[in-house]
């Protein structure tokens, strides 16, 4: 027996649902750090984020400003691409779809780019995002997202692979057309469901 039928078999004895774990991945209690380039530091009132694009009204919020709108508590499991899942994660923020309700999103848009810092980007749906778990957060497990892990603040889609979750996100760009992300033109898929495991290009 493999070491993914091993760590299956421990999530059944654990007493999870094996349905909650998608093929091809494993359950960790770690939280592993990956991310592309340095992690971004911020004095004190720098960071904003901006929603623009194909909306009514571009604005832009500082984080107490993010923080002082009204807030979701989320409990939901994660699914990195590199083949780790991490259950019952806790998470704290806006959702997506008050934000985008506050902007008017315009009847043209389908679609929306993430940007991060360093020019980091992740295109999504827009029926993706406008979930109810999909959340603008800025807390984890009760306290402040940990830079490394993308504090202040990060997208959180959790139906999809965590690549479409940018840390250090800056900007939602509401677009009436798809475009590749930053993965997504290095060969990661344009949707990456992990219950299809929708890792790559043909997947």
């Amino acid at each position: 027996m493999g070491f993914f039928d091993r760590n299956r078999e421990d999530v059944v004895k654990r007493g999870y649902d094996g349905n909650r774990l998608p093929s091809g991945q494993y359950l960790t209690e770690r939280f592993p750090v990956l991310h592309v380039g340095d992690v971004p530091t911020y004095k004190p009132g720098e960071w904003n984020l901006k929603v623009f694009g194909a909306v009514n009204n571009e604005f832009t919020l500082t984080f107490d400003e993010l923080k002082a709108l009204p807030s979701t508590t989320l409990k939901t499991d994660i699914h990195c691409v590199t083949k780790w899942s991490k259950f019952d994660t806790v998470w704290r923020g806006v959702k997506v779809r008050d934000l985008f309700e506050r902007a008017g999103v315009k009847p043209e848009a389908a679609f929306v780019m993430g940007h991060a810092e360093y020019g980091y980007t992740a295109n999504l749906p827009l029926a993706d995002i406008m979930r109810d778990e999909s959340m603008v957060v800025y807390e984890y497990e009760g306290e402040d997202i940990e830079p490394i892990h993308g504090g202040p603040v990060r997208l959180l889609i959790p139906n999809l692979y965590f690549w479409k979750s940018p840390k250090w996100l800056r900007g939602l760009e509401l677009r009436e057309t798809d475009a590749p992300g930053f993965w997504e033109q290095n060969g990661y898929h344009m949707y990456g469901d992990p219950f299809l495991e929708q890792r790559f290009w043909g997947d």
